[in-house]
């Protein structure tokens, strides 16, 4: 295994070579992301299908695309399993092949079986302090979405509840719909 060098700059994080592992910049080191497993995958491929088809002229949606934030006034490279940016925080005419370079309006984690709710809140709290909007924290197991906003405290959507909110207006798809179509019943 290749030995990182610890306390990564932003430019050294995105000069390291690409290899078999994802990392995301964390407190300036290279942490690995945690592999995907099968429910994981079904769910990022529902989401992404349905959150796709409701952008279409709204925004653009991205898996698993790395994004630019600061986390304890420090460089941060997360990599959410799906986010959404509309054109109005990035235009369309960017055309880029990096990082996200700013904040997205919605950005998705789907826990895998090693990681944890908790951990999972702390990223959520992370994401919303550096300026994304909404974060959906798809829990496989419990068949629930929890989402988390700036302002209020999170609400998990279960069943027949709708994902739709003030930002994410017009969204016609419930938490149930994904797990179904996921095959995760």
């Amino acid at each position: 295994m290749t030995q990182l060098k610890t306390q990564l700059t932003l430019e050294e994080f995105f000069a390291l070579p690409e290899g078999d592992i994802t990392y995301e910049l964390v407190d300036g080191e290279a942490k690995p992301k945690m592999s995907p497993k099968r429910f994981h995958s079904k769910l990022t491929l529902v989401l992404a299908l349905l959150l796709n088809q409701w952008a279409q002229d709204l925004g653009e949606v991205g898996i698993e695309w790395a994004v630019t934030l600061k986390r304890n006034g420090r460089d941060w490279v997360s990599i959410p399993d799906l986010l959404y940016i509309s054109y109005t925080r990035l235009n369309r005419d960017v055309v880029i092949d990096e990082a996200c370079p700013v904040p997205p309006e919605l950005a998705v984690e789907i826990i895998s079986p090693d990681q944890t709710f908790t951990a999972m809140i702390e990223k959520a709290t992370d994401y919303l302090k550096a300026g994304v909007l909404r974060v959906w924290v798809v829990d496989a197991q419990a068949k629930a979405i929890t989402i988390f906003y700036p302002n209020t405290p999170p609400q998990t959507k279960r069943g027949n509840d709708s994902l739709a909110d003030s930002l994410l207006e017009k969204i016609t798809f419930t938490s149930q719909d994904i797990f179904q179509q996921a095959g995760i019943v």
